[in-house]
């Protein structure tokens, strides 16, 4: 090509008018933008009312912007102040034992996501990978648990805890999902019946058993999917609120979303402390938050993972 010749392509290029987006995209990116502030919004005003001053909140209740600015709310959840500074800044006077409920969620989301995967992992390679008698039918039966509502297994739940004596204890909040669940057990399946047969049979062939090839060739094949439920049952086991409120008792055992209902319920007597309240929510949401974020294009492909026949 010569040099007149890319002259002339740039000077059409340019002089060639540029397409308008049509008015289906225009009211598309207005309905998405629309959305994106509705869904956002509850956050801006969480940390709108955390920076707020709790006396001023009801007399500015129409601001949009903090009232009074102050991060005492903030000092309230990590213990900065004492109880008489609490109760000038329109607290209760009573602290909130935050770090003590972090770790409790943080200890009770591993045990039930590391477990749970685990054990769900291998119950799906048995249902898709070993050939035994009434594996289908089983299955089955094993699946229709997805259609029982989480409530009506409160009460054996809690009844074999209590028997077992680990009420008011970490491992109590955590056993009864940490084992098993019929929708991980169904994801990893699905994704395991996708891994080619050819690959397990040249393994085993070679002499490796199945508990070898389950570990070395399986799992780290469905690094992707593995890696979604791993997300997936963490925020799901730390947003739970229910039956960590059944089980645990005091301090000691209590995770950060029972916590902060006891925050809440500490009530002064001028009415909740919602700006401490919102402190708290907002540092408990902050590691969703990030996991998330770090991980929202594999939460994503979960969809498509499921799928998979």
């Amino acid at each position: 090509m010569t040099l007149g010749s890319t002259a002339s392509s740039t000077t059409d290029a340019e002089a060639r008018p540029r397409r308008r987006p049509s008015i289906g995209t225009v009211i598309a990116w207005a309905f998405m933008g629309l959305f994106l502030l509705w869904t956002l919004f509850p956050f801006y005003w969480m940390l709108r009312t955390a920076l707020s001053s709790n006396n001023a909140l009801y007399a500015g209740s129409n601001s949009w912007l903090p009232v009074d600015f102050t991060t005492s709310g903030f000092a309230r959840v990590f213990g900065w102040q004492t109880g008489e500074e609490a109760i000038a800044d329109g607290g209760s006077g009573q602290a909130i034992n935050f770090w003590l409920y972090l770790r409790n969620s943080i200890v009770v989301a591993l045990l039930v996501t590391l477990g749970q995967t685990f054990f769900s992992a291998m119950a799906a390679y048995a249902f898709s990978r070993l050939e035994w008698r009434g594996r289908n039918l089983v299955f089955g039966i094993f699946l229709a648990g997805m259609m029982v509502p989480t409530i009506f297994t409160y009460l054996p739940n809690f009844v074999l805890i209590k028997q077992l004596g680990l009420v008011d204890s970490l491992l109590g909040i955590a056993l009864p999902t940490m084992l098993m669940a019929p929708f991980a057990v169904f994801f990893l399946r699905q994704f395991f019946l996708n891994i080619p047969k050819e690959v397990e049979e040249a393994a085993l062939i070679d002499g490796a058993s199945k508990v070898r090839v389950f570990f070395t060739l399986i799992l780290p094949m469905s690094a992707p999917a593995v890696a979604t439920l791993l997300v997936l049952t963490f925020i799901t086991s730390w947003n739970d609120y229910f039956w960590p409120l059944m089980v645990s008792y005091t301090d000691e055992s209590r995770v950060l979303n029972v916590g902060l209902g006891v925050f809440k319920s500490q009530t002064p007597q001028t009415g909740p402390d919602w700006s401490g309240l919102m402190a708290a929510t907002l540092v408990a949401a902050l590691p969703m938050l990030i996991v998330f974020i770090a991980f929202a294009k594999r939460i994503v492909n979960s969809v498509g993972f499921s799928g998979i026949k």
